[in-house]
């Protein structure tokens, strides 16, 4: 069954339009000293005093957390400690994502600071898959590990926990993700979502709990040598705010609460970085997404220093050291992290940037397959959730390929690889790993529950997940979890809600408001990019660039015009034409080339423009009442005088030249008023085209959509206007008329 178009509403976050309200926004601007449109975003967020806005200005609006807090945090402390003291065999078991490997390399770091005997693990994603394993336990305690600490994993693995006892090794689980009605049993679980943990914050990543974790160690150690705890805090957080603040973004948090405070001052460490192999990954990223060059400043110039961001680390950073993990070793971007001398840095950079060239290519193989599948074979009035199996994919692409199907169809997704089942034939037995996202509305790892009997195991969270399952059991888990969703899901939750702070005319969108906007970050979920919405733009030029893949637009109002930028949508599938009057949805971004510095949109959506059509509709049925011998002011501005009629058919002449000789009436309207706006109105511009073929001066044959067909007469001789009867009739019918000829 073919897919219907998924329907996008925007949600404007303005607050009532009143005069205590203006007044209110007012005082905020006055007390903050910006602009009144930056003061309404935020008093839009909640912050209505100065306050209140000054503190989430300068991310004073809370404290971090007393570690303590966490259940089990002081029994993990103990036992780590003892195991430095021991100089135990201490392996840190972790997971192949951003969160994964920074949660590795923070601990790792830590523990070899204090003189531990401690290496990492992370498992292969295609070979062993996600968590802890009996093989992998039995592997550590063959090579003489004695205490394994798991970061970013373990909270659901029960039975690997009851395994590393009976074997002897002593296990503490840190972890962020859902836990399931029963605990793992092991010396400590440290776990924000545990029922039982009073810890204010729950929105900790993997990475964010065993930050957590060493500053509580070191607020122990520090009380032990008779020094303030606070010194010890403010030394991990000057020491590892920084990969912290990563996996935090990677792993896409809610940038609110101590979030905000870590990846903030993570932010500013990274900006000054001296670790070796990060600095390193931020030239590599940064060189390739910007390959351009200061002729002028000669070919030995330094590239402008881009300025570190959230989104610098979002959509730059972390999908290199994620690559790793998803085609090759995770260890290889751990091994960056740690690395200690400049070469081997600057190698190990590109090598992760060459690996994420490859999972490109991968994902775009797969996604492709998937598409056509999806197109071909799913039932979108029956099933809720696209569940896809193959034998070809690979693990470590899964995921993002599941990203995009849902965010392409609108629906949760979950693929599964059984890639590297070596049987002749499919076999029931056969294990696949599988990896899924969700949409607001449904938990994907609440839907799993309802299919636990189906599946070998599953974590993660609401709206990702991953799952291993038997081949046998996937068409019973696909009816299954589409029974679940059939519950779940109503047709208004599979709408696109897009969400916007409030409406921006063209005037309004400055250097200087770009660089208030600035002033909010980080941003991220919970703190989002300020979005706006402009009513009754103009789209003077549709440019497509990167191969089709995207699309550059010259939009303009107010007669000002700014470049837009529409990321992974080609020009082709564009549902308005240059000239056409449209409402865009967009963030505002600086772009900056050879070292200049513009504003830019960053377009999220377009839709026709409802100020314009209602006014179009408008304009229609004023001159279906004109042409039937209607009256009108003069102050309508609808008789047309000979500068018109000139500028009109010297559009006319010229498009006609260019081979165009079909223009719509709004395309047409927006090329004769480009220079002079609002010089010919819908209503003049109609009659003057009546009048220009009534005169034989061009030829003008009406089709369907207004659009008109036409034929320019070079040869014609000078043509009186005067003498038009359409002319001389609509002059008869203005109420006030004060024409003269």
């Amino acid at each position: 069954m073919e897919a219907k178009k998924r329907e996008r509403v925007w949600t404007l976050h303005e607050s009532k339009d009143d005069a205590g309200t203006t007044k209110d926004i007012r005082e905020l601007a006055l007390g903050l000293q910006m602009s009144e449109l930056c003061a309404k975003l935020l008093y839009n967020r909640g912050f209505r005093t100065v306050e209140q806005a000054q503190r989430f200005l300068k991310n004073e609006e809370t404290q971090l957390h007393d570690p303590f807090l966490l259940k089990d945090a002081d029994l993990a402390v103990a036992r780590i400690r003892a195991s430095v003291e021991r100089h135990e065999k201490t392996v840190i078991y972790g997971d192949y994502d951003v969160d994964g490997v920074t949660a590795v390399s923070v601990l790792y770091l830590y523990l070899k600071s204090l003189g531990a005997d401690v290496s990492y693990y992370i498992p292969s994603r295609s070979g062993e898959g996600y968590g802890l394993s009996r093989a992998a336990l039995d592997r550590l305690k063959a090579e003489g590990v004695q205490f394994i600490i798991t970061v970013d994993t373990g909270i659901t693995a029960n039975e690997e926990a009851d395994y590393a006892t009976e074997i002897g090794l002593d296990m503490v689980i840190t972890d962020h993700h859902e836990c399931r009605t029963e605990l793992p049993r092991a010396c400590a679980v440290v776990n924000p979502h545990r029922p039982d943990c009073p810890y204010p914050f729950k929105e900790l990543a993997g990475v964010g709990v065993i930050f957590k974790i060493i500053c509580a160690f070191e607020m122990d150690a520090c009380r032990r040598a008779g020094r303030p705890a606070i010194d010890g805090v403010r030394r991990i957080c000057y020491t590892y705010a920084d990969l912290t603040a990563i996996g935090t973004i990677a792993d896409v948090m809610p940038l609110v609460d101590e979030n905000r405070l870590i990846v903030a001052l993570g932010l500013r460490l990274i900006a000054k970085t001296e670790r070796l192999g990060l600095s390193a990954l931020i030239d590599a990223s940064t060189s390739q997404n910007n390959r351009s060059v200061n002729l002028s400043a000669g070919s030995h110039a330094a590239p402008r220093k881009k300025k570190i961001t959230s989104s610098l680390i979002g959509y730059g950073i972390a999908p290199r050291i994620n690559a790793a993990g998803r085609i090759s070793s995770a260890s290889k971007a751990v091994e960056l992290l740690l690395a200690e001398e400049q070469g081997e840095a600057v190698r190990m950079a590109q090598e992760l940037c060459e690996i994420n060239r490859m999972r490109q290519v991968e994902e775009n193989r797969i996604a492709e397959q998937a598409y056509r599948r999806i197109e071909q074979s799913h039932d979108f009035t029956r099933d809720r959730i696209i569940v896809l199996e193959d034998n070809g994919w690979q693990q470590g692409i899964i995921g993002i390929v599941s990203s995009r199907i849902t965010e392409k169809y609108g629906l949760p997704s979950i693929l599964i690889s059984f890639d590297g089942n070596c049987g002749e034939e499919d076999r029931p037995g056969d294990v696949g790993k599988g990896s899924g996202r969700s949409i607001k509305g449904l938990n994907l790892v609440e839907a799993m529950t309802w299919c636990e009997d189906l599946l070998v195991k599953y974590g993660g969270h609401e709206l990702a997940a991953g799952l291993t399952i038997e081949r046998g059991q996937v068409d019973a888990f696909r009816r299954r979890i589409n029974d679940y969703a059939a519950r779940k899901l109503d047709d208004s939750a599979l709408a696109v809600q897009m969400e916007a702070d409030c409406e921006v005319r063209m005037s309004e969108l400055t250097m200087s408001l770009a660089q208030e906007l600035s002033r909010m970050e980080p941003y991220g979920v919970a703190n989002p990019t300020p979005a706006f919405v402009m009513r009754d733009a103009t789209v003077q030029k549709i440019i497509s660039i990167s191969g089709g893949k995207h699309t550059k637009l010259l939009i303009s109002g107010e007669g000002i015009s700014m470049y837009g930028m529409y990321f992974g949508t080609p020009a082709d599938s564009l549902d308005f034409s240059e000239g056409d009057h449209v409402d865009i949805l967009f963030h505002l971004d600086v772009n900056e080339f050879q070292n200049i510095r513009s504003l830019q949109m960053i377009v999220q959506d377009i839709k026709p423009s409802e100020r314009y059509h209602r006014h179009c509709d408008s304009m229609q049925s004023r001159y279906e009442s004109i042409r039937s011998g209607g009256s009108f002011d003069e102050e309508e501005d609808i008789i047309p005088v000979r500068d018109d009629f000139a500028l009109v058919y010297t559009v006319i002449r010229r498009e006609f030249r260019m081979g165009h000789d079909r223009i719509s009436d709004k395309t047409l309207l927006s090329l004769v008023n480009s220079q002079r706006p609002g010089q010919v109105n819908y209503i003049k511009l109609q009659y003057i085209l009546l009048i220009l073929h009534e005169m034989k001066v061009c030829g003008v044959e009406r089709q369907a959509g207004g659009i008109n067909r036409y034929s320019v007469y070079f040869n014609a001789g000078k043509t009186n206007l005067e003498k038009s009867s359409i002319l001389h009739k609509l002059r008869s019918q203005c109420r006030n008329r004060s024409f003269s000829g």
